[in-house]
């Protein structure tokens, strides 16, 4: 949606109100001044009107029933547009990334693969699925991106306790989560079925650890992902205060556990806006890999490799969708954490909007909304 359209939509709905106020003589509703707070947060690069911008994410802190809003990054053609903390947040606060650490264990993933260390299209490197007779050899390195290995990963459960995550994270699995997560049977035909999985995210942490080293101590698996990731994604890209974390086996728990500050989640938002490349102009990650992660699954057109897309569900109504298919552009994609981490990248507008906080899954829907309102004070190009 341009700026313009926004605009007469927004005069559009409040038409009928100016209307019948003046009929009855009444003044129109006057909008409160914004905070000193607010105007600060615009900087002199905002690449929209500082003031609407200002109260679209004074609105994300302010607004009632959206949730905490911890931290807000707008970054517009690669400078930093408006920038916001909540009350004991700063731009030091690392975050922790829940489920956002998905789209960078795909970046990790991709990285080896142009290295020649990964094959796509191939079984998955898992030694336990290699036995003779074992259907979970069919399962390839796509199928665990694209979250349809047929594995039998129940994400959430009622009770709680009985789901695959929670199980692998906490409970008898999380010592060596990947082989608890690789020990787990086929429910599905592999390559058919989508199901959102925390426990594959780790199992391809783990095929990432192989790919880098023969060891099985705990101390060199961590090492080597971690150097791998240092040298070749998070150095060039700034981001100085990652901090992955690793399970007892020295596995990256590549589905949930990353911490940073929003600045530098919006570091690695805007590589993938730039396919790839950093700031420099450095290709980081090939660009058809960052291209291959935002092209809809086959069995789920939101869902990418390990990345959600704002791509249309059929049959489902936009209000049920992880995004915003009935706003955003199409070609917005995000990384999503649980309680409401976004890093919402929309390459049209040239835009990545980092927003991080708790919101429940009543505040969420609405939060995202008045997210989209400062996606449309950015025009697409």
């Amino acid at each position: 949606m341009t700026l313009r359209s926004a605009v007469l939509n927004r005069a559009l709905l409040l038409a009928p109100a100016l209307l019948a106020l003046s009929a009855c003589g009444a003044a129109p509703p006057v909008e409160a001044p914004l905070s000193a707070e607010a105007l600060a947060a615009v900087t002199d690069k905002a690449g929209a009107p500082k003031d609407q911008l200002a109260r679209a994410v004074d609105d994300l802190f302010t607004l009632p029933g959206l949730g905490e809003t911890r931290a807000v990054v707008v970054m517009a053609d690669g400078e930093i547009a408006a920038e916001r903390y909540g009350p004991g947040y700063d731009k030091d606060t690392r975050f922790i990334s829940w489920s956002m650490a998905k789209t960078v264990t795909a970046v990790l993933i991709g990285m080896l693969v142009a290295d020649g260390k990964l094959a796509l299209d191939e079984p998955a490197p898992v030694p336990l699925w290699q036995r003779p007779g074992d259907p979970r050899a069919e399962i390839t390195l796509r199928h665990l991106l694209q979250m349809r290995s047929g594995l039998r990963h129940t994400e959430s459960g009622d009770p709680p306790y009985e789901s695959s995550e929670v199980r692998m994270l906490f409970l008898d699995g999380r010592d060596n989560m990947a082989k608890w997560a690789e020990e787990q049977p086929l429910e599905a035909e592999p390559g058919k079925q989508f199901e959102y999985s925390s426990n594959t995210s780790v199992i391809l942490a783990d095929i990432a650890a192989r790919a880098l080293t023969a060891s099985d101590k705990p101390e060199t698996r961590r090492k080597a992902v971690a150097d791998y990731l240092q040298v070749r994604l998070f150095g060039p890209l700034g981001m100085t205060s990652m901090v992955p974390e690793f399970d007892a086996s020295g596995t990256l728990i590549g589905g949930s556990l990353m911490h940073a500050t929003a600045r530098d989640w919006a570091k690695l938002g805007e590589m993938l806006r730039r396919k790839g490349r950093a700031p420099g102009g450095e290709q980081l990650v090939p660009q058809r890999w960052v291209e291959a992660m935002v092209t809809p699954s086959p069995a789920s057109p939101h869902y990418g490799f390990q990345t959600w897309l704002n791509r249309p569900i059929p049959g489902t109504p936009a209000s049920d969708h992880p995004l915003l298919p009935d706003r955003a552009p199409e070609s917005l994609f995000s990384l999503i954490g649980h309680m409401g981490q976004y890093v919402l990248v929309s390459p049209r507008q040239r835009v990545t909007l980092v927003r991080l906080g708790h919101s429940d899954s009543a505040e969420r829907p609405p939060m995202l909304q008045q997210a989209a309102d400062v996606l449309d004070l950015y025009p697409e190009s």
